[in-house]
């Protein structure tokens, strides 16, 4: 950190710096020798300039808007020229000078704000470009009248010559580019700190406006007015400024870039073309009723000017309208999350601590009662947008510690809860600084973290996740082809009969083993292939090979029915239960050798879900539920659904130590599956006095290592053989 701040400190060298500082108490010289001033004038413009052109291409070098800067490199070069020419001349030069001096300056600030206005037109395309552009011109055009009406105008009816009428046509236009330039910059939104160097640059073009109109409102007498110390003061400053802008973003002083992607324009900036028309509207009106007067024109004066307020009035109605629109969530009355980024980018430029909170919930067509929940959980002066078909985001305003924003997830997270919604909420707070798509993208990134637990969590953001999240994009990279290069594999855990200790089942198991990392978690990638949605395609595929496996044992003489697991994505599927129906007829296998197995957690949309295990268990398929006992509403769900196979999670078998207290929550789902007539499978059974408990306790079978690890398909089949050997 020290050496970045060094490097940063020495990015602005004291030989730069103290010139610039001296520049302006120079022109008291002025002051008091009148005689000298206008050599003095002329070195302090040719040394301001010649900085400038050394910072603007410093700056483009940087690879910030690199075109622009560079056009504006080759303006304040010409102003290099004009500053030395016009001092040659001064000190007794050729006529032809005075006329190079006035073209140069001219091209200069013509050349300047056209390279302004060249960024943002460069980052536009199609329709959003040619509004841009309408809007500029409307905004740049209404500066230009006002130019006109309060300095090129008196100036014109004063009398000049043929060659004051080319000067001032050529200022005009070069005020014209200057006034488009500054409107471009405010249209785009980048004005927002007076230390910015976009507002630096936007003042120094607005006092180079003024000075060229007091010049040329001064016309023929204008060259006295410009090298006077009151006319000179006032072009010294405009140039300082425009220099002191490229030496700003060179030394890492407010990245342009980076303002405009965090604020985006304010809401006043949409009127500007409004208020360009009115006010050329006015000076139009105003000119007509002082040089012909009210009476002959009343009457189109009065009609324009309540059509002028009609007009306006419109327009502020339908940017009204259209903002709220713009805005809202038309399903749920929310805002949506153009609002919810417009809200974040105002907190961020009044500088007020945040808090966001991204809510996932695991049921589709339940956003109209999550806002429900949301809008009698969160404060009035916090803002709720839908940001997703099953995602929200709240704003939290005044909270500058987790624990405030928790506090909050909390709340919603026990509401969601005694309704029946299952949600994941992320936390993130804005730290000093941050910009607010930041702190949304964190909360969103804690939000998929929490995505993980099979039950409504939250989680607070962390840096570390952000590492997390590479590394998950990482694995959906290699995962995407894993089918089609053969990565996968198939292995079986058998499943004993604890009273016989045949081998009746077996379950599925995917193993991934990638050519570079070895072998890949199913823990790590299974979550990650979910959200990617390629545990379609793979759960598909490890359905066909463990039905076209206990088909083929089924023929070699072993009576098993083989588990796979449907993920929660797969039970989305529209068509899940016919094309397992289909692997089955393709397979020669009967129904009843399959079990599908699925967590309670997953099975929360009726109209879709259940709706497909109901007809599979129709055709004689077998439904069983995985880690029964750790989901939210296990008791609500399961005399509704259709099940056969209750698997009692390991982590409850890894209590029991031949004590009640141990063995209470297994014996309690025992009990449960034997009223309802279902069957249990204890995963997770390590060791032989677990085994005797579940027993006789009356679990009829178990799965784990005490019996075998998960194997290739072979070795079940000689697992089988000497089990049955010794059985008999």
């Amino acid at each position: 950190m020290r050496r970045r701040s060094e490097r940063r400190a020495d990015a602005v060298p004291r030989r730069v710096l103290l010139p610039l500082a001296a520049i302006l108490p120079v022109q008291v010289v002025g002051w008091v020798l009148p005689t000298w001033y206008p050599m003095i004038l002329g070195m302090s413009l040719a040394v301001v300039d010649a900085i400038g052109v050394f910072y603007l291409t410093r700056v483009a070098r940087l690879g910030l808007n690199v075109l622009p800067c560079r056009m504006g490199a080759v303006a304040r070069g010409l102003g290099v020229v004009n500053a030395v020419t016009l001092t040659v001349w001064l000190a007794g030069g050729p006529a032809w000078l005075w006329w190079a001096a006035v073209a140069t300056h001219i091209g200069g600030m013509a050349l300047l704000g056209l390279s302004t206005v060249l960024g943002p037109l460069l980052r536009l395309s199609g329709p959003h470009r040619q509004a841009f552009a309408a809007e500029m011109l409307a905004v740049g055009a209404a500066a230009v009248m006002v130019v006109w009406f309060a300095g090129l105008d008196p100036a014109l009816l004063s009398g000049q010559s043929g060659a004051a009428w080319s000067i001032i046509g050529g200022l005009l236009v070069a005020d014209l580019m200057l006034a488009m330039a500054i409107a471009a910059m405010m249209l785009r939104g980048m004005v927002d700190h007076w230390r910015d160097p976009i507002t630096v640059l936007i003042t120094g073009m607005t006092l180079a406006i003024l000075a060229d109109t007091r010049w040329a409102t001064g016309l023929p007498g204008g060259v006295e007015r410009l090298v006077e110390p009151t006319g000179g003061v006032l072009v010294v400053t405009a140039h300082l400024l425009l220099t002191l802008s490229p030496l700003m973003s060179a030394s890492g002083v407010g990245s342009v870039i980076d303002r405009a992607r965090r604020a985006g324009p304010p809401r006043w900036v949409a009127y500007l073309p409004l208020a360009a028309l009115v006010t050329g509207v006015t000076l139009l009106l105003v000119v007509i009723v002082r040089t012909s007067g009210f009476l002959r024109w009343s009457g189109l004066v009065v009609a324009m000017a309540v059509i002028l307020a009609a007009v306006t009035f419109r327009y502020w109605l339908s940017l009204r309208t259209s903002r709220a629109r713009a805005g809202r969530d038309p399903e749920t009355g929310l805002a949506n999350r153009a609002g919810l980024k417009e809200a974040l980018a105002a907190v961020v430029r009044a500088r007020e601590p945040f808090g966001v909170l991204v809510i996932a919930v695991s049921e589709p067509r339940a956003q109209h009662r999550m806002s429900v929940i949301l809008r009698g959980n969160v404060r009035a002066e916090d803002l709720i947008a839908r940001v997703g078909p099953a995602a929200f985001g709240v704003l939290l305003t005044d909270a500058g510690v987790a624990g405030e924003a928790t506090v909050a997830a909390q709340r919603v997270l026990a509401a969601a809860e005694a309704d029946g919604l299952r949600c994941s909420i992320g936390v993130a707070v804005a730290r000093a600084g941050e910009p607010a798509r930041t702190v949304l993208r964190n909360a969103e990134i804690a939000m998929s973290h929490a995505a993980r637990s099979v039950t409504s969590t939250f989680a607070v953001h962390e840096p570390s996740m952000n590492d997390r999240r590479a590394a998950d994009a990482a694995i959906a990279e290699a995962l995407e082809g894993a089918l089609q290069r053969d990565e996968f594999t198939v292995l079986y855990q058998p499943i004993v009969d604890l009273a016989s200790g045949r081998v009746v089942a077996a379950e599925a198991l995917l193993r991934w083993q990638h050519p570079l990392h070895g072998a890949v978690s199913p823990a790590t990638f299974i979550p990650v292939a979910e959200r990617s949605g390629e545990i379609v395609g793979i759960g598909r595929w490890v359905l066909e090979q463990a039905v076209r496996q206990v088909a083929a044992w089924r023929a070699a003489g072993a009576d098993l029915s083989v588990t796979v697991n449907v993920s929660p994505r797969q039970l989305q599927e529209p068509h899940l239960a016919r094309d397992v129906l289909a692997v089955l007829e393709r397979a020669g296998a009967p129904a009843e050798s399959l079990v599908v197995e699925v967590t309670e957690s997953a099975m929360v949309d009726e109209a879709v879900e259940v709706a497909a295990l109901r007809r599979l268990r129709s055709a004689g398929v077998r439904i069983a539920i995985d880690d029964f006992g750790t989901g939210y509403s296990s008791l609500q769900y399961l005399t509704r659904l259709p099940v056969d196979i209750l698997k009692i999670d390991r982590s409850f078998v890894a209590q029991m130590d031949g004590t009640p207290e141990g063995a209470a929550i297994a014996e309690a789902v025992i009990r449960l599956a034997q009223i309802l007539r279902l069957t249990t499978v204890a995963e997770g059974v390590e060791t032989e006095g677990q085994a005797a408990e579940l027993l006789a306790l009356g679990s009829e079978r178990g799965q784990g290592y005490l019996f075998s690890r998960p194997v290739p398909p072979e070795q079940v089949s000689a697992l089988v053989a000497r089990r049955q050997d010794a059985v008999a």
